[in-house]
């Protein structure tokens, strides 16, 4: 039996209607929560990523702002921009768009935004905060995972949860948001001994390793439920044609478009999991709807009582 669709999109879409209502809330007492996006230079990728954070905000009623330095920007003048938003009381998240051109110190970039105004999670004080299970901003896909699983009714309480994945973005923070909701959690990546069979005994994977396909449909264990976070395009013809063998429709759709979207996991993987995440239309929608609730969140937490009293 083919695995139950995670939809993300339908999920974004109930989020989506819960914070309009709780932002709805905060403009009756004076509050617009708003988002600043920091856009460096004139990437296509991420020109795109930061146009449909803004629509995001646009749609909710949410207050944006878009700052475009040039590619040819300092340190310095990047640290200047993150104080001034940290000190502008009408923002309350600071987005910083990666990757920053290479003479930028992305690091100290990162680190200068104020932790309170954090809603990418990527702050060492948000990644305390999480470590310690104490309220605060999550990053942004892991947080998205957890929604996938909570809004679909998976158990995570006392299941075997693999993360394939160590990265500070991905793989660690979803390892302790699934180890704090009581899952037995194992971390795998490239110098993991026997990956598929560290795989085959998990209830819960959630793949993170950005390599089109890796993990093979005979590694997951049969009615398992599979978050594969990857968005992988794959132009090359003979690899979508081995990967896309079992679905016609899409290697059809590949051959008209030459290209296609393939997560970490391998397509064939649905006629064995017990629930999958689709890729497009799985965990990317999250991403974005987890940023514009940490925006929600953080002009929450700025605020103390009065917005906290809003939500109720």
């Amino acid at each position: 039996m083919p695995a139950r669709i995670l939809d993300g999109l339908k999920i974004r879409d109930e989020i989506f209607a819960e914070l309009k209502t709780e932002i709805g809330r905060l403009h009756n007492i004076g509050i617009r929560p708003g988002l600043a996006a920091v856009l460096v230079g004139e990437n296509p990728a991420s020109q795109l990523y930061v146009k449909s954070k803004i629509a995001a905000c646009e749609q909710l009623g949410m207050a944006s702002w878009l700052h475009t330095p040039p590619a040819n920007i300092t340190t310095e003048y990047m640290l200047q921009l993150v104080r001034d938003l940290n000190a502008d009381d009408n923002v309350d998240g600071i987005l910083i768009q990666l990757p920053l051109p290479g003479q930028v110190d992305a690091k100290r970039v990162l680190e200068a935004v104020d932790p309170a105004k954090d809603v990418d999670g990527f702050h060492p004080v948000s990644m305390g905060m999480l470590v310690s299970n104490r309220p605060g901003l999550v990053a942004c896909t892991p947080a998205g995972c957890m929604e996938i699983l909570r809004r679909n009714q998976i158990a995570v309480e006392g299941a075997n949860a693999v993360v394939l994945g160590r990265s500070d973005i991905v793989g660690k923070p979803m390892a302790l948001l699934l180890l704090h909701a009581n899952a037995t959690v194992t971390i795998c990546h490239s110098k993991t001994k026997d990956l598929p069979e560290v795989i085959r005994r998990a209830d819960i994977v959630v793949a993170a390793i950005g390599k089109e396909g890796y993990v093979q449909a005979d590694w997951i264990k049969p009615g398992a439920a599979v978050i594969d976070v990857g968005t992988n395009k794959v132009t090359d013809a003979a690899e979508a044609a081995a990967l896309l063998r079992n679905f016609p429709e899409r290697l059809e759709k590949f051959r008209a478009k030459g290209n296609v979207l393939i997560g970490d996991v391998h397509p064939d993987a649905a006629q064995v999991a017990g629930a999958l995440t689709p890729v497009p239309g799985g965990v990317g929608p999250m991403t974005i709807t987890m940023l514009m609730s940490n925006t929600v969140k953080a002009a929450r937490l700025r605020r103390g009582a009065s917005a906290t009293a809003a939500r109720s």
